[in-house]
């Protein structure tokens, strides 16, 4: 999933979505970008190319990335609050745009809220990934939107690794 792949991809209705809430935004750009980038880079170097799969290290990957997110953005706002709502704008939108079947888009939006709740309790940049290696460890793996809404202390994923 390169960003700029990614975008080449999106219809004219889609680009102007996300150009509407971009510019309503402009000082979360850069911060929004770079950690996207950081967050492709972590997960191609701990998982290569399976975090683009619907399991455990995408799960790792949503919540990471919401997390950057929302931690790069305190950097240019210092306000939990506000970097919590364009994190949620922002990947809720990018759920929005994707082409994922139901069951992936509740997925993911689940594992981001994680990723959002961690940066909520004040996790140092230092400690998430080890804080998310071990909440892969527990992470559950689902069938139904219903099971997503019984855990909602878990990452969750729909496919077994196949590594």
């Amino acid at each position: 999933m390169k960003i700029w792949e990614t975008i080449k991809r999106f219809k004219l209705k889609q680009l102007f979505v996300l150009s509407k809430t971009l510019l309503k935004n402009p000082f979360y750009i850069l911060p929004t970008y770079k950690a996207t980038k950081e967050t492709l880079k972590i997960c191609d170097e701990k998982f290569g190319k399976s975090h683009h799969k619907n399991n455990k290290a995408n799960a790792f990957r949503h919540a990471l990335w919401n997390f950057l997110i929302a931690e790069k953005c305190f950097g240019r706002n210092n306000s939990v609050e506000k970097s919590i709502n364009w994190t949620i704008k922002i990947t809720d939108l990018h759920e929005k745009l994707s082409p994922n079947q139901t069951l992936a888009k509740t997925m993911d939006l689940h594992n981001n809220k994680i990723g959002r709740k961690l940066f909520q309790q004040k996790i140092s940049k230092e400690k998430i990934i080890p804080a998310l290696e071990k909440y892969m460890k527990n992470s559950l793996k689902i069938s139904t939107e219903k099971e997503a809404q019984v855990n909602p202390s878990n990452l969750i994923y729909i496919e077994n690794d196949e590594r």
